[in-house]
């Protein structure tokens, strides 16, 4: 018997965006994103966020109204910006405790996510490494980290949640093709063992757009992968415990009944068909 997961309602398929720095030209990003139903993380340098407007950076004010209540996420990116990989342990830790604490007394949320900031854990030096990154920011609550590696269209989830690698970066000359890829992607024709969900993940900064001129291409991207039945919505976090939770159910040894442990609503594809399981429910298969 084959088992895949499906996201909420069922579907195949989820989409997330993810934009660093906490820059102005956020608020036009998480506009047109939310226009298309598409769900931002927008990662925030808690030492650089301005009292006044005009600064070139969001104020808490501007977070609160065009991030938070637009459904967006805002994860950890480092009270000053310091790449964890080449950062003695101490300073580290704190760069992103200090950004939690401050973000989460600002803006009266709990704040679980992260982005690596500048070159994250692609390169260590001073003593430092991946574990260690790894074993502190667990100890201080967060729950995943994005990384960086090379852009690809496999769409996958990830294995280690401390090195979740995008789909692509918005100005990769292959996302435009990747997304109507992914949009066209019928996972449920698939061979049996393929039939697992699908993740399209965008990352930038969206000064980026400013600068090159192409807020077209934001554009394209939304309209190619926003507005779709097939498609569950979702931020970096809300996909984390989700997969969480469904990784959790507990299955008899003959795998002929599962028990979800968890809050949540979980779907799954079996040979036998989609299955709906909620909270605190044990189903026979």
């Amino acid at each position: 018997m084959f088992l895949h997961m499906r996201f909420p309602e069922g579907k195949t398929k989820a989409v997330t965006f993810s934009y660093d720095d906490g820059v102005s030209q956020d608020v036009k990003l998480a506009v047109v994103a939310h226009e298309h139903g598409i769900k931002c993380t927008f990662n925030i340098n808690s030492a650089l966020v301005p009292e006044e407007k005009g600064s070139g950076r969001m104020t808490y004010g501007e977070i609160k109204e065009y991030i938070l209540k637009n459904g967006h996420e805002v994860a950890v990116h480092g009270e000053r910006h310091l790449a964890p990989g080449t950062s003695r342990t101490l300073v580290g830790l704190r760069d992103a405790l200090n950004c939690r604490v401050s973000l989460e007394q600002n803006l009266g949320i709990i704040i679980r996510g992260m982005a690596y900031p500048n070159s994250g854990v692609t390169r260590f030096t001073g003593g430092s490494d991946y574990e260690t990154v790894r074993r502190y920011l667990e100890d201080i609550g967060i729950a995943y980290s994005r990384s960086l590696a090379g852009d690809n269209d496999s769409f996958i989830l990830p294995e280690d949640w401390y090195r979740w690698i995008p789909t692509a970066h918005h100005n990769n000359e292959n996302a435009l093709a990747w997304a109507k890829e992914f949009a066209a992607l019928d996972v449920n024709s698939l061979y049996l063992d393929s039939r697992y969900p699908r993740l399209f993940y965008l990352w930038g900064h969206s000064y980026e757009f400013d600068r090159d001129r192409n807020w077209d291409r934001l554009d394209g991207l939304c309209e190619i992968l926003g507005g779709r039945n097939d498609v569950w919505y979702a931020t970096n976090i809300e996909i984390y415990d989700y997969v969480k939770a469904f990784r959790s159910l507990i299955f008899s040894a003959e795998g002929d009944i599962v028990y979800n442990p968890s809050l949540f609503e979980l779907f799954f594809e079996t040979d036998k068909g989609v299955y709906q399981l909620h909270p605190g429910e044990t189903a026979r298969l």
